[in-house]
């Protein structure tokens, strides 16, 4: 633990240097994401670990799938336990094309034991809409085993839930969101006023003009250039590729079940003296027991308690923090008293509670 410790305040204690992320990996544009989608089908060729016959919705959908397929039966003579209902989940990605493929995540809705070995059978999935935008197929993986006896049973991971790698064709497209479009809006993955006028500045003097305005800290407006006309794909690869640092909020973060302490950057403590010691209190009952001697006419057995106290009080010290230490001043300072990172979490929400700590203090 206090190798540990020393190495991550080490890590802290560096100069923190200005590094600038791509534009892509902190921002994305309006009405480029993935949407979700679900369906209801059926999951057969189970060995006796479907739906039982108190689930009456997996009989019910399999006689309504055997009728659209030209077989008539009697739901009351159906009595399987090789088919299992389940709900099938997948993000569909933007600008998916026609016949590609996506992973599903087939989770059973009944009382089915194991979907393992199962094949999902042929499952519209709809979006929002209640629109079919992909057919999902397939032999279902769910690496884990269920088996049980009158006595015992043994179980490895989830069995009622699997997936289907690659087990969905796109069947609709989605409409393109940057067709034909004069204006773009770009929307940060975290909003902050500083980074979004980075960003409207670090495209500006990209494309020399102006060109993005930062509408509010988590969008920023963009007018296509007039060279890029028609090429707005051109435009967004050039504009993603740029450089910016972004800001972030002075935060401290902290797990106490853990001990894990994440520190930002701009962390700043005012002028402040810290404490720090150990009180360590050890009690020991070691009873002695006194009897007569053997073939005495007289006396009796007493039990005498005894009881061993030693409290050890460790070193303590006194460090003083100066106004605007930095995280590096405050992990150094902190690192003299040998404080532990579980000690670091009740010293920091002191200094919280003390006013002297100019970040914001979260506690997971």
């Amino acid at each position: 633990m206090k190798r540990i410790l020393a190495v991550v305040i080490f890590l802290l204690a560096l100069p923190q240097l200005a590094l600038a992320i791509r534009i892509k990996d902190i921002a994305s544009f309006d009405g480029v994401r993935d949407n979700q989608l679900i369906g209801y089908g059926l999951v057969v060729g189970l060995n006796g670990t479907g739906d039982s016959d108190q689930t009456k919705f997996p009989v019910q959908s399999l006689v309504n799938m055997l009728d659209r397929m030209g077989v008539t039966v009697n739901r009351n003579d159906i009595t399987v336990k090789n088919v299992a209902a389940v709900m099938v989940t997948a993000n569909l990605p933007p600008f998916a094309k026609q016949g590609a493929r996506l992973d599903i995540l087939v989770s059973s809705v009944g009382d089915a034991k194991s979907i393992a070995g199962g094949t999902l059978l042929m499952t519209p999935l709809k979006g929002a809409d209640s629109q079919v935008y992909a057919v999902a197929q397939g032999g279902v993986l769910t690496n884990s085993f269920s088996y049980s006896g009158q006595a015992a049973s043994a179980q490895k991971n989830h069995p009622t839930a699997g997936r289907v790698p690659s087990g969905a064709l796109v069947e609709r497209e989605l409409p393109n969101v940057l067709a034909d479009r004069a204006q773009l809006r770009l929307n940060l993955h975290q909003p902050d006023f500083t980074t979004a006028t980075r960003i409207a500045q670090a495209v500006n003097d990209r494309f020399k003009g102006k060109l993005a305005a930062a509408s509010d800290p988590g969008s920023v407006t963009m007018t296509l250039p007039d060279a890029y006309q028609g090429r707005v794909v051109e435009f967004v690869a050039e504009m993603e590729r740029l450089d910016v640092r972004p800001d972030i909020v002075a935060k401290v973060v902290l797990n106490e079940r853990t001990g894990t302490i994440v520190i930002g950057d701009n962390v700043r403590i005012s002028t402040v003296a810290v404490s720090h010691g150990n009180l360590t209190l050890f009690i020991k009952e070691t009873p002695k027991v006194s009897q007569p001697q053997p073939f005495s006419n007289t006396g009796e057995t007493a039990v005498v308690p005894r009881t061993q106290i030693k409290v050890n009080e460790g070193g303590g010290g006194l460090a003083v923090m100066k106004e605007g230490a930095s995280i590096g001043d405050v992990v150094r300072a902190l690192n003299s008293l040998g404080v532990t990172p579980r000690d670091l979490i009740g010293i920091f929400q002191a200094i919280k509670a003390a006013g002297a700590m100019q970040a914001e203090l979260e506690v997971i």
